[in-house]
């Protein structure tokens, strides 16, 4: 009997080095939580810094050197939803903090939703990836998390930081709202193309031309 198994191509171990730059990302966005704790500032941007900015090489290395996983898909995105909404909440507790409770609220209400929505998408074998707005709503808001550290690292922030602050904060506000809004048109779109698609199915045209 012929195997056919030799020919098959199976998925990379997800012992690999994107899924271990992810881990180690994990691991500082915990870190970083504990220095906001302690009030630690300007320690816990650099290593904020360093743990948003490396996002990229963990996916640059699986596509580059073929590693991408089942593991790494689900791993990545949510490191990045753990550094962003830790990092936010743990500043909400901050004395004389520039994030509001509500900010925090929204952001972490948003990721809980995308989340849903690209499981359910997912789970149809349908197509979620990630939009050109959402990645401009990650980049804002890493912004925002940086100059909130630096503002508190003040014990009197000067004028121009504090509107940056503010302006950062609003910014990635409006975007999440309107990158989470997207996502759900792409659902309810989508959506709705697959019911044609199964009407057409089940009452085919029988004009004959």
């Amino acid at each position: 009997m012929a195997d056919f198994s030799a020919g098959a191509k199976s998925e990379p171990s997800p012992w690999n080095v994107p899924n271990a730059l992810s881990t180690v990302r994990l691991v500082l966005a915990i870190v970083v939580c504990g220095l906001i704790e302690h009030e630690a500032w300007i320690a816990a941007m650099i290593l904020f810094i360093v743990a948003a900015s490396t996002d990229w090489i963990d996916g640059w290395w699986a596509r580059r050197y073929q590693q991408v996983t089942k593991l790494g898909r689900i791993l990545d995105p949510f490191v990045d939803k753990v550094i962003i909404c830790g990092a936010m909440i743990a500043l909400v507790g901050a004395i004389d903090s520039p994030i509001s409770p509500w900010m925090a609220t929204l952001v972490v209400a948003r990721e809980l939703l995308v989340t849903s929505l690209r499981g359910m998408v997912e789970g149809k074998g349908g197509d979620f990836s990630a939009k050109q707005l959402g990645k401009w709503k990650m980049v804002a808001q890493c912004a925002s998390v940086v100059a909130a550290l630096l503002f508190l690292s003040y014990e009197s922030a000067p004028d121009w930081l504090r509107w940056t602050t503010t302006v950062l904060l609003w910014i990635s506000v409006i975007l999440t709202v309107v990158s989470a809004l997207e996502y759900v048109l792409v659902v309810i779109r989508g959506a709705r193309n697959s019911e044609s698609r199964a009407n057409a199915i089940a009452n085919p045209s029988t004009d004959a031309t």
